[in-house]
């Protein structure tokens, strides 16, 4: 089992950027893939970035490819988020996560974080 604990959200001015944190507990960090997700108001759940338990290999979501980097530092039982060029629709509560396999839906992965919200006004 593996506990997730977010960071690093907040109030931006689009156009800027946030870096998010995730820490991990536990010893097995590595046994895991990560992913981040997103939940905007009345939205559902949404894929934003994925990364592999070695971190060599990562995958992003359409809206993301460009502006975001996901990375992780396995020694630091720690996955990042890196948002440049923010814009408004990106304002959601981010969420990372972790499964033994790297997958894109939410119902896959059994372990979250408690969220953080990152806000952008235009």
């Amino acid at each position: 089992q593996v506990q997730l604990v977010e960071s690093g959200g907040g109030l931006v001015q689009a156009g800027g950027s946030l870096r998010l944190s995730c820490a991990a507990s536990g010893r097995t960090f590595s046994s895991y893939a990560m992913a981040w997700f997103r939940q905007a108001p009345g939205k559902e759940r949404e894929f934003v970035a994925a990364i592999t338990k070695s971190g060599g290999s990562t995958y992003y979501a359409d809206s993301a490819k460009g502006r975001f980097t996901i990375s992780r530092d396995n020694a630091k039982n720690t996955v990042y988020l890196q948002m440049n060029s923010l814009k408004a629709e990106d304002t959601a509560v981010y969420y990372c996560a972790a499964d033994v396999k790297l997958g894109v839906r939410a119902i896959q992965y059994p372990y979250w974080g408690q969220g953080t919200q990152v806000t952008v006004s235009s």
